[in-house]
């Protein structure tokens, strides 16, 4: 194949036929890749069958790649270890790995992957699956022992060897810095062809990668079973949003010691078959090794996961096997239908699960420190640098999370067994169910389905930002150079957009509620404004209703850009809406959202308890109406209020009419605006 791939003129020969026109061509790939190619944004690529990278290769994506495949053809992509995949999408231009059917929904010409309707379905094409040289541990492969060795190999799920001894399937080897090369911003949807029961692709596939392999920024939506899964290996992941997968959203397996930032899932279904093969199954399903006493066993931390279950007929939200070794910290875990710690001990696959021939126990792996697991005769000669994703706390704990409307009666039975609520953990239970107690600002869930015998409640829409709780963590993760210092729980920040904003699926289906948002949440608008909830008891029409005022239908507007950082503020306060007016003043209030139905001229106080004005007073220049300025700025950096990570304050905006110079309350004299809250963080 040649070196670089691009336009219409050069492909034909070399397995690849072309359909459109010069400025759109159509690419059928139709034969694995031998020497290093380039995919180019002004085509797409069609995958004709199971194509592999072959060792040596390497294969660049450009940014705004679109790879759509024949609906139902079952053309997928494999890099082999050995090979390199370099698919580097940005926000603004991702990579889209889907089915014709997908794209059938785009709207615009050419059609606009930022846009397209949800369907139920799945099982369109095949996958990415990755292949590497890091350590694994499988006991099913002849000649596989039970230390760890680079001599250990497995052939991956969901692919079949050409020939007896086909090595391009294999995975595993010796190299725990191993570099398969880069995925970033990179859309899964539609995908994971079913090769036979229980052989299917996942959403991405990772066998033996090593660390030097980075992965963030990856979509899976609505795969037929997993949505990521891991074999082995050492690699790190963050930003990983995982929706509507028909098995584990989040599957390890064969000692996987790698490290896991912001995971987002949410649990529905993909299509409507039994549960694990279009039904989700487990949030995060996590294998220790095979078989449970040897070597590597899965140890790892994962931080900020925000967690999303089906809160009638989803599975655990953490499910553990075979000795595996799992920290959550600073997560959060919702609407999960079954137990939130669910020890499946054993995996199927032939593995004896905890405690197997000398190993821990369940019950120890939890009262075990990260660094006291006494000596095996499997271990490696140096268990401390060979295991380097924990650094403190038990091999097996969860710390610093919110639990929120888990309600299966059995939901926290486990948990309370290995202490995950004893008191130095941080973590808290939400009692109730109203949404305004949640953990993350809004969740919105469509009408009850049944799907493969299971009632699934889908997510239609959610702003999965912080709320309550979840606000600030106790802790962070460490600084390492790989995990990010966030001072709250789960995947999202309370300040600015959600980083799956404008490059998903999820957000070109709509189910994407604060994505306008700036650094912090507007909020407390009347009933005849946005229609966003009122916290601050205003529901009223007419001037006293939260931002409406005498002069204007739409109420004063409040927002809000930049960074809401303690070491670089460039939160810039911008109000509209306030003319005509002779002053304008904005205000602070310190950790009380609620104003309580306190006015301020004849509008709503959304900012309640101590208010402090702002030092800033913006007056009309010439003291005439017209000339008063319809925009009006403020930096944050005027506050004058001494602030510390995880602190949070409200604001609100209020402007003196000309129209009625005396300053009464409850007389039609002023204007008031939305209240907006900010989260600073460091």
């Amino acid at each position: 194949m040649s070196s670089l791939i691009k336009g219409t003129a050069t492909s034909i020969l070399l397995g690849i036929g072309l359909a459109g026109t010069a400025d759109a061509a159509e690419i059928l790939v139709t034969s694995n890749i031998s020497t290093s190619t380039t995919w180019t944004a002004d085509n797409t690529y069609n995958l004709q069958q199971q194509i592999y990278v072959l060792p040596g290769a390497t294969l660049t994506i450009e940014p705004g790649t679109i790879i759509a495949s024949t609906t139902n053809l079952g053309g997928s992509l494999a890099v082999t270890n050995g090979a390199q995949i370099h698919a580097e999408g940005t926000e603004d231009n991702p990579i889209i790995w889907t089915s014709k059917a997908d794209v059938a929904t785009w709207t615009g010409n050419p059609p606009d992957p930022k846009t397209g309707t949800w369907r139920e379905g799945c099982n369109e094409w095949g996958n990415l699956t990755i292949m590497g040289d890091a350590y694994i541990s499988e006991n099913a492969t002849v000649g596989n022992v039970p230390t760890p060795n680079p001599n250990n190999v497995a052939a991956m799920e969901g692919l079949v060897a050409d020939f007896p001894g086909d090595t391009k399937v294999l995975y595993g080897g010796g190299n725990d810095d191993d570099d398969s090369g880069t995925v970033r911003y990179c859309s899964f949807r539609y995908g994971g062809k079913v090769i036979s029961l229980a052989n299917e692709l996942n959403g991405l596939s990772l066998g033996g990668i090593g660390r030097g392999t980075d992965i963030h920024h990856v979509e899976v939506m609505n795969n037929v079973d997993d949505g990521v899964e891991i074999w082995g290996g050492t690699v790190n992941l963050k930003y990983i949003n995982i929706w509507n997968v028909g098995d584990d959203s989040f599957d390890v397996d064969q000692g996987w010691r790698g490290k896991a930032q912001f995971i987002f899932i949410v649990q529905g279904y993909s299509c409507d078959a039994e549960q694990g093969s279009g039904v989700g199954d487990n949030c995060f399903e996590t294998d220790g090794a095979e078989d449970s006493d040897w070597q590597p066993v899965t140890t790892t931390a994962i931080y900020n996961a925000t967690v999303i279950g089906q809160p009638v007929d989803g599975d655990g939200a953490t499910a553990w096997r075979d000795n595996a070794r799992v920290q959550y910290h600073n997560c959060i875990f919702m609407d999960c239908g079954e137990k939130v710690v669910r020890p499946d001990n054993i995996d199927g696959d032939g593995a004896n699960g905890y405690g197997h021939n000398g190993t821990l126990t369940w019950a120890q792996t939890w009262a075990t420190d990260y660094d006291a697991v006494p000596p095996h005769g499997n271990d490696p000669p140096n268990p401390g640098d060979f295991y380097q994703a924990q650094t403190s706390g038990k091999l097996a704990q969860i710390t610093d999370s919110c639990f929120f409307r888990n309600q299966h009666a059995e939901a926290y039975d486990e948990a309370n067994n290995v202490g995950v609520f004893a008191t130095g953990n941080d973590n808290t239970i939400t009692p109730g169910i109203d949404d305004n107690d949640a953990p993350i600002v809004s969740v919105t869930r469509g009408a009850a389905v049944m799907k493969g015998g299971k009632i699934m409640v889908p997510v239609i829409g959610i702003c999965p930002k912080p709320a309550n709780g979840a606000l600030t963590s106790v802790g962070t993760a460490p600084d390492d150079g790989f995990f990010t210092q966030a001072a709250y729980r789960g995947a999202f920040s309370p300040n600015g957009k959600p980083w799956i904003c404008t490059w998903t699926a999820a957000f070109a289906f709509g189910f994407l509620d604060c994505c306008d948002d700036g650094p912090g949440t507007p909020y407390c608008y009347g009933s005849t404004g946005d229609g966003n909830p009122c916290p601050c008891n205003n529901d009223n029409d007419g001037a006293s209703a939260g931002c409406e005022n005498s002069h204007t239908t739409s109420g004063a507007r409040l927002s809000a850009t930049g960074t809401a950082s303690l070491a670089n503020d460039t939160v810039l306060f911008t109000v509209t809406g306030m003319e005509p007016s002779n002053s304008v003043m904005f205000f602070q209030a310190l950790n009380n959202k609620d104003g309580a139905g306190l006015f301020l001229g004849d509008g709503i106080r959304c900012a309640g308890g101590l208010l402090k004005r702002l030092k800033v007073k913006v007056t009309d220049p010439t003291g005439t109406a017209t000339s008063a300025p319809s925009v009006i700025s403020v930096r944050s950096a005027q506050l004058g209020d001494p602030l510390s990570a995880g602190d949070t304050r409200y604001y609100q905006a209020w402007g003196r009419d000309t129209l009625s110079p005396a300053c009464g309350l409850g007389v039609n004299d002023s204007t008031t605006s939305n209240g907006y809250g900010i989260t600073w963080q460091l």
